[in-house]
């Protein structure tokens, strides 16, 4: 039973030697620059380690001296290729190694037509280079940037920027620029308001209750303002000038010529009416904000606005940093406690423990006593009856 046991092991031990000899020969035969001459190396050196080893066993005390001139041929033989495997792993970390270079396209000869004046040659280089990577974002872009901004090809754009957008691969970034970049061109290039307007909502539905479709609602709010001013170039009426101010320079006062500031009451109205149909301007709800505590001394409905602001998940650190140290200014403007201020920056401090607006938050509470000092609490101003709860209009107060 030893004996066949140990057949069996002579026999596994040589198959699996001529597997690892058969994998070496095949791994060094794909990494080897010239393989024929790899292959001619092979079918001489078998024939003729078998004659050496063959004429060696018959030729006596000469027998080793064949043995060493053997050895002395095949050293020269395979010694580059014995090194380049010994020492691979180390000179890779250097040079790469045998590893093909990744795949990418170029755009060289794009942009050098298109800086020739050659749009139709660089549109279809472009193509070429996208029939082999069809997900590559740069020449998408490029090719939709040349046929919108050379060609004036905006819907041609537009499908190019969209079909890369449906692309269930495409990086999420990616599809926020791209969508971006169609909304500019259509304010740009077509004052088209309204087509602007599908390529944000889009971003808003492709990413909802994300910071990025929370900026992409930000510039919703304010693209009535962008259709006012294209609308104001576009519109080339005669604008009446009025006559102005005979011998203004003997006046005693010129105090009526200076511009009439809104008040506050109908500047705070029109901001609740805007932040009705745009909840997520944060932009004008902080300005209702300070509204109400410079112009009102209204500590309560302020706190209210900025408290929506700072609750709202999807704004950065940093910002709802500034919002917590604004109410902490209108807290201590307005008479509030000392620990009412301080458990106000306090919340940086908990919510952001490891960001740097936490440190700032902990340099400002060392000091806040002394910003208390010649602070004197300022009695409320009641508002009239039109505007007593304008804040409270659009929603119930929040708490931070």
């Amino acid at each position: 039973m030893s004996h066949i046991v140990q057949i069996v092991l002579n026999v596994s031990l040589s198959l699996l030697g001529l597997g690892f000899l058969i994998w070496l020969s095949i791994r060094t035969l794909r990494r080897s620059g010239d393989p024929v001459k790899l292959i001619v190396k092979w079918v001489f050196t078998l024939p003729f380690v078998a004659f050496c080893l063959f004429y060696a066993a018959h030729l006596g005390p000469f027998g080793p001296f064949l043995i060493v001139f053997m050895a002395l041929i095949l050293s020269v033989m395979w010694t580059p290729h014995i090194s380049e495997m010994v020492f691979s792993p180390l000179t890779n970390l250097f040079d790469g190694g045998h590893e093909e270079p990744e795949k990418k396209p170029y755009y060289s000869s794009v942009i050098a037509k298109r800086n020739r004046g050659q749009p139709l040659e660089a549109i279809m280089a472009v193509r070429e280079q996208l029939a082999k990577f069809p997900n590559d974002f740069e020449g998408v872009l490029l090719l939709a940037n040349i046929q919108a901004e050379d060609m004036n090809d905006l819907p041609g754009a537009e499908i190019t920027l969209n079909k890369f957008c449906d692309s269930p691969k495409a990086p999420d970034r990616q599809v926020v620029a791209a969508l971006t970049q169609l909304a500019d061109w259509h304010l740009k290039k077509a004052a088209d308001v309204d087509a602007a307007r599908a390529a944000l909502q889009k971003i808003v539905e492709r990413f909802p209750n994300t910071e990025i479709s929370l900026r992409a609602e930000q510039r919703l709010a304010h693209l009535g303002e962008t259709e006012k001013i294209i609308l104001a170039r576009h519109d080339q009426q005669n604008i009446a000038v009025p006559e102005g101010v005979n011998n203004i320079g003997l006046l005693d006062s010129t105090d009526f010529l200076k511009p009439k500031e809104v008040e506050p009451g109908k500047l705070a109205a029109v901001y609740v009416k805007h932040l009705e149909e745009h909840p997520h301007d944060s932009e004008v709800r902080g300005k209702l904000a300070a509204i109400y505590a410079q112009d009102f001394k209204r500590l309560d409905l302020a706190t209210m606005e900025l408290a929506q602001l700072i609750n709202e998940p999807r704004h950065s650190p940093k910002q709802i940093a500034g919002w917590l140290n604004q109410l902490a200014n209108y807290q201590i403007e307005l008479g509030a406690e000392l620990e009412t201020v301080r458990g106000t920056l306090q919340k940086i401090v908990e919510n952001f423990p490891d960001a740097p607006v936490a440190e700032l938050a902990q340099r400002r509470l060392a000091r806040l006593a002394s910003e208390f000092k010649g602070k004197e609490k300022t009695p409320g101003v009641k508002l009239g009856v039109y505007e007593q709860n304008i804040g409270l209009k659009y929603g119930s107060p929040r708490k931070l």
